[in-house]
Parts: C-alpha cells; sequence; structure tokens
C-alpha cells in the first residue's frame, strides 16, 4: 500500500522496526504503527517531517520516498541508487527516442488514450438516456482525432508531427472535458482544463490525481529499468522527466472516471476545497478524498488485462515491463548520426 501522510505536523519515525505515524487531533496525540512489508511507497505532503532510520528503513524495505508540495505533484524522491535493470535499456530507449520508432510509441500511446475517454463516455452514457446524442457526438469527434493520430505511425520522425500530434490530442480533450463538464451537477460545471493553480474544484482534484499518478508512473519506470527523462514526444528539458509525461498518457482516463465518480457521486462537498491565491485548491479532507478514491480504482479493484486478473497498478508496470523487453529485443532502426562537436543535439 501507499502511505499518505499530509496531515500538518505529522512526523514519521521507526519504533520497534517499524514505521510510526505521530501526529496531533486537536490536544491528542496520536500513533500509528506500520509494518515495512505492507509498504510499497511513502507520500509526504508539506508540513510534515521524517527521521534518518525511517528513510534507512525503506530504502532497506525498496520503499520510495515522495515529496510533494500541496497539490500531489511530486516535488522530488528518496530511492535507491540501482538501476532496476541493464543499462542496455536506457541504451535502446536513447536510440529509439531519436528514431522512427519514438512514432510508433507515441502514436500509440496518444490512441490509447483517446479510445479510453471514449470508454469513459460511453460507461457515463448507460445511465444517462438524455444526453445519449450529446455523448455520441463527442465520442465521434474523440475518434476522428484518434483516427488522425493512428495515420501517423509510420511517419519517419517524431519532431517533424509533434505540433499536429498535439492538436489533435488537445482537440480529442476539448470535446472530452467538455462533455465531462456537461454531465455534472451545475455547481460543479468548469470551463475546460485548468493546471496550477486549478480554476475550478473539478480541476483541483484533477490535477492532485495527475500529481499522484506522476509518482507512480515515475515509479514503475525506474523498476523497469526505464530513464524518465528521456523523453519521446515531450522533449529534454532542463530536469523535466520528459519520459513520464509521454507514458502517463494512456492512464489518465483512469483518475479522470475516477474523479467524475466522486463528483457524480455527491461525495465532492464544500469543505473538500477551498479558495487559494488565483484559484482552487484542495483541503485535508479534500486531499483524504481523493487519495482513499485513488487506491481503491488503482490498487484494490482487478481488471482483466492481457489474460489476467490485475489491479490497474499491476497492469500499468507490466506494460512498462514489456515495453522495456521490446526495445531489447528489435533490432536498432536507423539512428540519425549525431555531431558530438554541435552545442545542439536532437534529443
Amino acid at each position: 500500500m501507499q502511505l499518505f501522510i499530509t496531515t500538518y505536523g505529522a512526523y514519521l519515525h521507526i519504533q520497534d522496526g517499524m514505521f510510526q505515524v505521530r501526529f496531533k487531533n486537536g490536544d491528542t496525540e496520536i500513533k500509528k504503527k506500520i509494518p515495512p512489508k505492507k509498504i510499497s511507497s511513502i507520500v509526504l505532503d508539506k508540513g510534515t517531517a521524517l527521521s534518518y532510520e525511517a528513510v534507512k528503513t525503506a530504502l532497506a524495505h525498496n520503499i520510495d520516498i515522495v515529496f510533494t508540495e500541496g497539490d500531489g505533484i511530486p516535488l522530488g524522491r528518496i530511492w535507491h541508487s540501482k538501476l532496476g535493470s541493464t543499462t542496455k535499456i536506457r541504451k535502446r530507449q536513447l536510440e529509439a527516442s531519436i528514431g522512427p520508432e519514438a512514432v510508433s510509441w507515441v502514436t500509440q500511446w496518444l490512441a490509447e488514450k483517446a479510445g479510453r475517454q471514449c470508454e469513459n463516455l460511453r460507461e457515463l452514457k448507460k445511465h444517462r438516456k438524455p444526453h445519449e446524442t450529446l455523448i455520441n457526438e463527442a465520442i465521434s469527434k474523440i475518434e476522428a482525432q484518434k483516427g488522425k493520430i493512428e495515420n501517423f505511425s509510420e511517419h519517419a520522425h517524431i519532431d517533424e508531427i509533434a505540433d499536429s500530434l498535439r492538436g489533435y490530442e488537445g482537440t480529442a480533450g476539448r470535446w472530452y472535458f467538455q462533455t465531462l463538464s456537461a454531465l455534472l451537477p451545475s455547481a460543479y460545471r468548469f470551463k475546460g482544463r485548468s493546471f496550477r493553480p486549478a480554476n475550478d474544484p473539478f480541476n483541483a482534484f484533477l490535477n492532485y490525481g495527475y500529481g499522484m499518478l506522476y509518482a507512480r508512473i515515475e515509479k514503475v519506470l525506474m523498476l523497469a529499468g526505464l530513464d524518465p527523462y528521456v523523453g519521446f514526444m515531450h522533449r529534454d528539458d532542463y530536469n523535466q522527466k520528459s519520459f513520464v509525461f509521454d507514458f502517463i498518457e494512456p492512464y489518465r482516463p483512469f483518475v479522470d472516471l475516477t474523479i467524475y465518480r466522486l463528483f457524480s457521486g455527491k461525495k465532492v462537498q464544500s469543505e473538500h476545497h477551498e479558495a487559494i491565491t488565483n484559484g482552487t485548491g484542495l483541503t485535508k479532507s479534500g486531499k483524504e478524498l481523493i487519495v482513499t478514491a485513488f487506491i481503491q480504482r488503482f490498487d484494490t479493484e482487478t481488471i482483466r488485462y492481457r489474460g489476467r486478473n490485475l489491479t490497474r497498478m499491476h497492469a500499468i508496470q507490466m506494460d512498462a515491463h514489456q515495453f522495456a523487453n521490446k526495445l531489447i529485443s528489435s533490432p536498432v532502426t536507423d539512428v540519425p548520426s549525431i555531431d558530438l562537436m554541435q552545442p545542439d543535439l536532437p534529443f
């Protein structure tokens, strides 16, 4: 399980060989112990702290520690120094990122994302007969953009088509979120995506959910021996984990539906969000609400995937390992020559 520590002033340390979280509820100090073998990762929000022994114990049990700052987006993590697999995988990842393989993978990931957006809308349509026409129109338009993305799968170089792919993906996303908004209770409808900060409660929840998924995706990539920084379509800005942004795309719709159901099921209340500077943020209870729903969706529910019953996180880890295996099992394609004396390299 993931251990989320979000209470201001909470302290994580080791007691009798187990993790112990101390925090106050009013004037009462509460202590909770958790065995290391039950924890897969630890997430700490701002205003929390941990001891050296807690870090040492986490590293000894292959538990990563993720630091966030209120919005779920990872600021950094403590992780052991092992690569997770052979360096051959990272070499092949770099080769693929500057060759025609990148196009095939990127178009596949974006097409899967659009397909899952349509799946979400079809799921919602089952119990929303009055909105059937609206939903069908959105599905049709998203599928049209999906087809355009797939038409690029044989193109030679990702840099030549990246802007077009972003345009088709963005158009599909606008239809998708416009439809989700129209299906929400009127009090929570929103005008498109907004980021940091969010303009409305739905986007505040969505951003926090994506932030949790970012941290998960980075971990599954490292466990598969992949480099989070070597991107295919999201290129190499300074210190940007470009490949996390590439690989996350097909799995965002899992978060979307999780958040939508919190709102449509009237589980989100006014005490779960608050006004912040220039936008909307989540309160402590709001974070607890989404964390619980996220864990249920990704770590508890099972789906039928590639002939097996798996949780969504296990399915994503399988995808990462299969991607890494395909990289090292496929022959090297034509890689553009690189003049190492030039300051601006193509990757």
